[in-house]
């Protein structure tokens, strides 16, 4: 019983997005050529702050679920309780800032904020015209999380933050789509919302090659490989663009944003030791 309870609320923490987050870290920790005990403390903290955020997502959210006939989510099935998600919340939190402070100040610092605007979005803004705000904060942080961890913190170049907040905003917009329906049986009106679905694949597929740009530009020589990569991000919006103007934006649309994001990172992680301001 206490492993399946176990396994719930695994479940809760949105696994998928926690662990992309987290590799999209050491990767460009491994590129910023941190020590390894420091990319093995940064996964950590960064792991467990992803945790808290799924956790405090789906428990804030556990009543609309309920409502919305969410099977898919074990605290609105009764899997797990609300209770236990917000405890186990707590402490993934607590673990994320302690290993923070392990690394620098400045990076339990930085944390900090961006787990606060993440928890921010779960509490309430996602309902609202800013909740795109959060995004663009916390990914826009995220190479700075990096180059923070080092020996000698210091925050990541401002064309990192532009490409880190770019790929925020696409996320945001197409990673609400496949929830548009059920977001609507229960009263969430996020930005994406108000623009509609179509709208917010666009907008995405444009923010991703704005952030594709800033990074070709922040690499000053970008070499084959960094071209390479570019166009690809370039076609894949493109194509993703294409299709939202289609018809309306479904999975495929919402894959393909997804695809273009990866190969943004792709783009960070090549820029290597020259991500650091």
């Amino acid at each position: 019983m206490a492993a399946m309870k176990l396994t719930a609320l695994w479940r809760s923490t949105h696994p998928g997005p926690s662990l992309v987050v987290t590799a999209i870290a050491v990767a460009l920790g491994v590129a910023s050529a941190l020590p390894a005990w420091r990319v093995a403390v940064l996964a950590v903290a960064i792991l467990l702050g992803q945790l808290s955020v799924g956790l405090s997502n789906d428990a804030v959210d556990a009543p609309r679920d309920t409502a919305a006939g969410r099977t898919d989510k074990p605290l609105a099935s009764g899997e797990a309780s609300v209770r236990s998600a917000w405890i186990a919340a707590f402490a993934t939190l607590a673990g994320a800032l302690v290993l923070s402070a392990v690394l620098s100040g400045w990076m339990l610092l930085a944390h900090a904020v961006a787990l606060a605007s993440a928890w921010a979005y779960n509490l309430g803004l996602k309902s609202t015209v800013f909740s795109v705000v959060p995004f663009m904060v916390s990914f826009g942080l995220l190479p700075s999380l990096v180059t923070l961890a080092a020996a000698d913190p210091r925050p990541a170049a401002p064309w990192a933050w532009i490409a880190g907040a770019s790929l925020g905003v696409a996320v945001h917009l197409t990673n609400v789509l496949p929830d548009f329906d059920d977001d609507a049986k229960t009263g969430v009106r996020g930005l994406p919302h108000r623009l509609g679905r179509r709208t917010s694949a666009v907008l995405a597929a444009v923010a991703l090659t704005g952030g594709a740009v800033a990074v070709l530009v922040g690499q000053g020589d970008p070499g084959v490989f960094g071209w390479c990569v570019f166009a690809a991000v370039v076609v894949t919006a493109v194509i993703g663009l294409v299709l939202a103007l289609a018809r309306p934006p479904g999975r495929i649309v919402f894959r393909l944003v997804m695809g273009a994001a990866l190969l943004v990172c792709v783009q960070l992680a090549a820029a290597g030791q020259s991500l650091v301001g």
